[in-house]
C-alpha cells in the first residue's frame, strides 16, 4: 500500500524531501503559504537539479488550505522556526488523532510550539544536516549529504522506514537533546557570519577577523550547553564548526538564502535562543548577543 505524506514548508528542503519520497513511490502532499511554489509543484512536481544541468521532476500535490490535507498521518516540519506557530495551527486542523509530526528545523522551541497545540506525544524531534538551495518554486538543488537523527517514538521507525526508501541516511537516537545543541553551536558560529558577510561557508575560514568570530560563537554556544548540563555530541565545538565550514565550503547557508531573498531569519531560534538559554543559566553571551542585533538590523530577521 503506497504511504502518504505531508510536508509542511515548500522551501529548499520542502522541495528536496518531496522529491526524494515521491520517486520513491510516497505520496506527497505539500502545505504551504507560497503561491509561486503550490502553482509550480502542481504544474511542474518538485524539480531537484542535477549535476548535468537538467532537472529530474516528481509529481507531489501542493496546497494552501490544511482542510485538504487530510489523508496522510505522517508529517515533516520544514518550514522556518518563526513559522512554526502557524504550521501547528495548520496541523490541528489536519492531522489526524493518531497522527506523527516530526520538526527538522534549527534552533531551539520548534518541538514545544508544535506540541502546546499537537500534544507531545503527537510530535517528534529530529535534526537534519542535510542542505539544500532554493533556485526557484519548487526546484532545488542539493548542498550536500547528512543524516537525519529522529528521536525514538512509536511511529519513529514507520517513519525512517520511508525516509530509507528515499535515499536518506536516517539514524534513530534516544534523545535528540544533545543533537539539537550540537547543531546549535554550529549555526550560530556559521549561518549569521555568512549572512552578514554575504560569503559561502567557507570564506569564513579564509578571512582571519570572521574565524575569529566563528571561533568565539562556538565557544560560547557550548558553553551555555555545558551550563544546561546538555552533553554536546563533539570534544571540541571550534574544530567541528570550521570542519563544517570546509566540508559545506561552496554553500550558502539558509540564513543567508533568507538575506539574498529579503526574508525574515532564524536568527531568534538561534542565536538569540543560544541568549536567552545564558541569561537563564549566567553564562555570558556577547557574541550572540551581537549577531543577534546586526541579522535583525539587516533585515526583517
Amino acid at each position: 500500500m503506497m504511504k502518504n505524506i505531508l510536508i509542511v514548508g515548500t522551501g529548499a528542503l520542502g522541495t528536496l524531501f518531496a522529491a526524494r519520497l515521491a520517486a520513491a513511490g510516497t505520496n506527497v502532499t505539500l502545505l504551504g503559504t507560497w503561491k509561486n511554489a503550490i502553482e509550480a509543484f502542481n504544474r511542474e512536481g518538485a524539480r531537484l537539479l542535477q549535476v548535468d544541468g537538467s532537472s529530474a521532476q516528481f509529481p507531489v500535490r501542493a496546497t494552501d488550505d490544511p482542510s485538504t490535507c487530510q489523508g496522510a498521518d505522517l508529517a515533516l516540519i520544514l518550514v522556518k522556526s518563526w513559522q512554526t506557530e502557524r504550521a501547528a495551527r495548520q496541523l490541528e486542523k489536519c492531522l489526524p488523532d493518531h497522527g506523527f509530526a516530526v520538526t527538522l528545523q534549527n534552533g531551539l522551541g520548534n518541538r514545544e510550539i508544535l506540541s502546546a497545540r499537537l500534544g507531545a506525544e503527537r510530535v517528534g524531534l529530529g535534526i537534519a544536516t542535510i542542505g539544500a538551495t532554493l533556485l526557484g518554486p519548487g526546484l532545488a538543488r542539493l548542498g550536500g549529504e547528512g543524516r537525519l537523527s529522529i528521536e525514538a517514538h512509536p511511529r519513529s521507525r514507520e517513519l525512517e522506514t520511508l525516509l530509507r526508501r528515499a535515499g536518506f541516511q536516517v539514524e534513530i537516537v534516544a534523545d535528540a537533546k544533545t543533537l539539537v545543541w550540537g547543531k546549535l553551536v554550529v549555526n550560530s558560529a556559521i549561518n549569521p557570519l555568512t549572512a552578514l558577510l554575504r560569503v559561502p561557508n567557507g570564506a569564513l575560514l579564509e578571512r582571519p577577523g570572521a574565524r575569529r568570530l566563528m571561533v568565539a560563537l562556538a565557544r560560547e554556544t557550548a558553553s551555555v550547553a555545558t551550563a544546561l548540563g546538555v552533553p554536546l555530541p563533539f570534544a571540541d565545538p571550534v574544530s567541528t564548526a570550521e570542519e563544517v565550514a570546509r566540508q559545506t565550503a561552496a554553500n550558502h547557508s539558509s540564513m543567508l538564502q533568507d538575506v539574498e531573498r529579503g526574508a525574515p531569519t532564524e536568527i531568534d531560534a538561534i542565536c538569540g535562543a543560544v541568549v536567552q538559554a545564558g541569561n537563564e543559566c549566567g553564562v555570558p553571551t556577547q557574541a550572540n548577543w551581537m549577531m543577534r542585533q546586526l541579522v535583525s538590523a539587516l533585515c526583517a530577521g
